[in-house]
């Protein structure tokens, strides 16, 4: 049986989708336009991306890609004890909380918010991923992937973060950073999942 994951193409549905293409698994792409009740009944907050598994309904891109990898464990993309679950939540935690955040509030600033809601945050922003940045930097250390040698679910979204950081046009100024972004977005897989959800975009047609 495959799954279906309801969301907007090109989106943090595209997480789920790059996971699902990395593991290699049977799946179904269900467009939820934004501002429609397309997920009523699935999402609490009418948010995408939602994954729904033989009756289980899971939302939220972390905990999408992190129940996949524990569910397909032999695929090696999610934590193998206790110690490193704790160390794959922190790092998802982090990219979520605080990574994340600051490109996200740019693209509503510059974009998503009606002109009348944005407000000049572009300094106070650019300060905010110069710092968090640097602690990327710092985790990373000499590592190929955020949890050592091996790619996991923890790069899937750190990965997709590293796009939107690229797309809000802030300077990735570290090389190892820079280098560690390059490396995962490179992955078929990330492709595949782009290619699939742009025909998915083809198919249904614009968001409203």
């Amino acid at each position: 049986m495959s799954y279906r994951v309801h969301g907007s193409p090109i989106s943090r549905m595209t997480r789920v989708t790059w996971m699902l293409e990395e593991l290699g698994a049977p799946y179904e792409l269900v467009h939820a336009r934004l501002g429609t009740r397309d997920l009523v009944g699935l999402s609490p907050s009418n948010k995408g991306p939602v994954l729904v598994d033989d009756g289980f309904v899971l939302t939220d891109s972390a905990a999408i890609c992190l129940y996949l990898a524990d569910k397909h464990g032999d695929a090696g993309f999610g934590p193998r004890d206790a110690r490193e679950r704790a160390q794959m939540e922190s790092w998802l935690f982090f990219a979520l909380a605080e990574f994340e955040a600051v490109m996200w509030t740019k693209i509503k600033h510059r974009v998503l918010l009606p002109k009348e809601m944005r407000l000049d945050v572009g300094p106070w922003l650019a300060a905010e991923f110069a710092r968090e940045l640097k602690t990327l930097h710092r985790r990373l250390g000499d590592n190929d992937y955020a949890m050592g040698d091996r790619f996991t679910c923890v790069d899937v979204i750190l990965g997709h973060c590293g796009r939107w950081a690229m797309y809000a046009k802030f300077p990735i100024g570290s090389e190892p950073v820079a280098a560690y972004f390059e490396r995962v977005l490179a992955r078929p897989a990330y492709a595949r999942a782009i290619a699939a959800e742009e025909a998915l975009a083809a198919r249904t047609g614009p968001e409203s």
